[in-house]
């Protein structure tokens, strides 16, 4: 049955604002897998690139990243710089936040509750997944540049657990979220980064500094 005759949208957003609205920062295990549009053709057989770590967040746009598998990365941005390290290659790629605006403030919104969900986005039922979590799919309005569409599954608890990032080029970034567990603080320097001695810094323009 549609999602609009069990229980209607504003109330799921509700649901979900009650769990994330009032976090002073949190913590969860994450599952990313990228698959592109050719991997889509193959069929439900076709996997793609898979990654697992440990996600933080604090309001409003600080995000820290650290994956743990297939080997360690960080990605970590106070909302002003992004910081991409990668110890195996002992190289940190360092961006300017706004050249990744879409990502992260659709990132930010997902953490934050969805706070402004029905400013941003056109919000339609996605039916459930066979886990019986509720999916909603939210299109921007206006229209970005690169995101087409985002799929969210959340619980009965109101926990978002599937976000689904749908891009122009047919590709998917999925991530598969733990419970969020409430961070009252982090330590100092947490949303930032200093590179180790030894460390190549790439510029975005990919010039070393």
């Amino acid at each position: 049955p549609a999602v609009a005759e069990e229980e209607p949208l504003g109330a799921i957003f509700d649901d979900i604002r009650s769990v994330y609205g009032t976090m002073p920062g949190l913590t969860m295990a994450y599952e990313r897998e990228v698959v592109t549009r050719s991997m889509t053709m193959l069929g439900a057989g076709a996997q793609g690139d898979l990654a697992t770590g440990q996600l933080y967040f604090r309001p409003s746009q600080s995000l820290r990243l650290e994956q743990e598998t297939p080997r360690e990365e960080l990605l970590v941005t106070d909302g002003e710089t992004i910081w991409w390290y990668v110890p195996e290659e002992k190289t940190v790629h360092r961006y300017p936040a706004a050249r990744f605006g879409q990502e992260l403030r659709l990132l930010n919104d997902i953490f934050r509750g969805l706070v402004a969900v029905e400013e941003r986005f056109k919000t339609t039922p996605g039916g459930r997944t066979p886990e019986g979590h509720v999916q909603v799919v939210l299109r921007p309005e206006p229209p970005w540049d690169e995101i087409d569409h985002v799929v969210i599954s959340v619980n009965a608890a109101g926990e978002i657990r599937r976000v689904e990032i749908h891009n122009m080029l047919g590709s998917t970034t999925i991530f598969v979220l733990g419970a969020p567990e409430i961070r009252e603080d982090f330590p100092e320097g947490w949303f930032g980064f200093e590179p180790p001695e030894g460390i190549r810094v790439i510029e975005d323009a990919g010039d070393a500094a």
